[in-house]
């Protein structure tokens, strides 16, 4: 049977299905959940190309107690219990589930683990794989399935009415960690007495637990604007937040699917935070197309020209060693000149001594 999204009734153990990617940027769903959930406990990756190691020495080095195996009943066995839920934690070509994992995928559901799909293609909808969730009273959740248009929303300026400091994490490209410089920046304003809530647009900051927020990729387009103030809006109506930080999609020129616009304006971001990786010359996956990556300095101006500053840069450093990543932090810094950071090395430093700052001016303003 299929299942709505929904924020308290989903979450406990699970795997993550990774189809030998766990090694690979098309994982990222995978590698978000292997830094961060709040919703599910990982207890197991299935990957049979990084079988033996541990998940988070796989990601970035660091060991996180998360085994990676060849096969479900390796993990079953091995921990003595079967995760209540199997995750589908990859991207793919077109959205789909490739064929050599439907074996995989109703083994789980046959023996009654919950099925998460974060794949375009809604695996609720093929017949084999409902027929055995119904039967095993194990539930699809497919994470991207369109609202109801009952439950969607139109924009209509409420906006206004946000008194916390909105801001967006964009980026020069897709697939350069928007999500993961989001939740690093609200763990550190949070650790630091600041109410700080992420407003989450793709189907990962869901999987992770965040509690405010839509899928953009999974939402008609006359609504996007729409479901981008509701989130905000409700979560300053229930939290009360110093700060709102919203994961940025794509990027404002990525030819296969431009987005930023609409938070700027229809979110008025109060300010931007862009991601950027110094070693692409193309738009990922595009490269054939050959339309480069426009300079950081002319996306600042363009995000000024639709209606926000940029208050500093984070850097994705693939493919750069550590010496040619500082290189490019200090030229950026210079070309641009604001703070340029370095995430997943540094932390968010200046960036969230920015925002610190940000802050105390609103609340010097509003004493005022």
């Amino acid at each position: 049977m299929t299942s709505k999204l929904n924020h308290d009734t989903i979450g406990g153990t699970a795997c993550i299905i990774t189809g030998g990617l766990l090694n690979d940027i098309h994982a990222k769903t995978a590698h978000g959940l292997i830094r961060q959930s709040d919703r599910f406990k990982i207890v197991g990756i299935i990957d049979h190309v990084s079988a033996g190691k541990d998940a988070g020495e796989v990601l970035d080095g660091r060991h996180r107690n998360i085994p990676v195996v060849a096969k479900l009943d390796e993990l079953i066995q091995s921990s003595g219990k079967k995760p209540e839920y199997a995750i589908i934690g990859m991207a793919t070509k077109g959205g789909v589930l490739p064929k050599e994992l439907y074996p995989l995928v109703k083994h789980a559901l046959e023996i009654g683990i919950n099925l998460v799909n974060g794949l375009h293609q809604t695996i609720g909808d093929i017949q084999e794989f409902a027929s055995i969730a119904h039967e095993s009273s194990a539930r699809i959740i497919d994470v991207r399935k369109p609202k109801g248009f009952n439950d969607l929303h139109f924009w209509t300026g409420k906006i206004k009415e946000v008194k916390a400091i909105k801001l967006g994490v964009l980026g020069t490209d897709c697939a350069l960690g928007k999500r993961t410089t989001t939740k690093f920046l609200v763990n550190d304003l949070n650790s630091a007495g600041i109410n700080t809530h992420m407003i989450y647009t793709g189907q990962t900051g869901w999987l992770q637990g965040t509690k405010y927020g839509f899928i953009f990729d999974a939402t008609p387009n006359d609504f996007i604007s729409g479901e981008l103030e509701h989130a905000v809006y409700q979560c300053w109506v229930e939290e009360n937040p110093n700060v709102i930080v919203m994961e940025g999609q794509s990027s404002l020129r990525n030819p296969s699917g431009p987005c930023g616009s609409e938070y700027i304006i229809s979110g008025e971001l109060d300010g931007v935070v862009l991601q950027h990786a110094p070693a692409r010359q193309y738009f990922n996956g595009l490269e054939s197309y050959g339309k480069p990556i426009p300079p950081v300095k002319d996306e600042i101006e363009l995000i000024r020209q639709l209606g926000a500053p940029t208050i500093c840069i984070t850097l994705n450093t693939e493919d750069l060693t550590d010496t040619e990543a500082i290189a490019a932090k200090k030229r950026i810094e210079d070309e641009c000149g604001i703070p340029v950071v370095l995430p997943l090395e540094e932390g968010m430093g200046a960036c969230m001594e920015i925002v610190k700052t940000m802050v105390q001016d609103i609340k010097i303003e509003n004493w005022s």
